[in-house]
């Protein structure tokens, strides 16, 4: 007993003395420390976020099928998410067979964008700080067939550009690659883009007789989707497909 309260006597911070440790002090003022840099950690998190996704990469959910079977997705669920290289301009510009996602300028959504409720606002809100994914929702995705000077034909059920088949294995099992005829040439700066899933996807074809004529112009491109980053059974790089490799395709240029 003699032992034990000498002990505590020696200790001035010690457990029976009713004054703090000076442990207790270190870890108090460690902790006081952290909360007032919390918010400065916080908001630089939150603005290197928002400069990624302005300047380099953007995540993006699909939330239709006109782009299967490569990127999955439907209406009113949330699909494939994509990363998009914002850089495309800087790095070698856009090709056939790219996937990009552009602005909707054209009004091709005009009148179907449902309205956000509740949640649709807080995802908004979360998309504006740079912490939750894009929807592709008020933009579109879909795939390159053709760049400015090339032809494009929709020919018995095949498309040609420049003259030369394409084979097109992205195409959605049991569709047509080309439902019409028609034959356009791209004007310098524009872009001819298809969905996948031809026979799910308003794309180019469908909006010729529009304010565009169907053409997209390059500087509505936002990026080029590169990568699927989720579900991560699906991860997976996006490859531009061998068939627009093909050198006689830059004949018209």
């Amino acid at each position: 007993m003699a032992a034990d309260v000498a002990g505590d006597a020696g200790d001035p911070g010690g457990p029976r003395s009713g004054r703090p440790s000076a442990t207790d002090g270190t870890s108090n003022k460690r902790r006081r420390s952290f909360l007032r840099e919390l918010p400065v950690i916080v908001i630089t998190a939150l603005v290197i976020s928002m400069l990624i996704k302005t300047f380099l990469f953007q995540a993006f959910f699909i939330p239709s099928g006109s782009m299967e079977p490569t990127l999955h997705g439907c209406p009113g669920c949330l699909g494939d998410r994509v990363l998009v290289d914002k850089l495309v301009s800087h790095t070698g510009g856009i090709h056939r067979g790219d996937i990009v996602v552009f602005r909707d300028s054209a009004g091709w959504l005009h009148g179907q964008a449902p309205s956000p409720g509740l949640a649709g606002h807080l995802h908004n809100a979360l998309e504006f700080i740079g912490v939750a994914p894009s929807s592709t929702e008020s933009d579109l995705i879909k795939r390159v067939i053709a760049v400015g000077g090339d032809t494009v034909e929709g020919r018995n059920g095949t498309i040609y550009v420049n003259g030369h088949r394409l084979t097109e294995p992205y195409v959605f099992p049991g569709d047509s690659p080309s439902g019409s005829n028609f034959t356009v040439t791209v004007p310098a700066g524009k872009l001819w883009v298809m969905g996948d899933h031809r026979a799910a996807s308003a794309d180019s074809r469908a909006h010729q007789q529009g304010p565009g004529h169907g053409f997209v112009p390059v500087s509505d491109v936002v990026g080029r989707a590169f990568v699927i980053i989720w579900p991560l059974n699906r991860a997976t790089v996006l490859h531009r497909p061998t068939t627009f490799d093909q050198p006689a395709l830059a004949g018209a240029h």
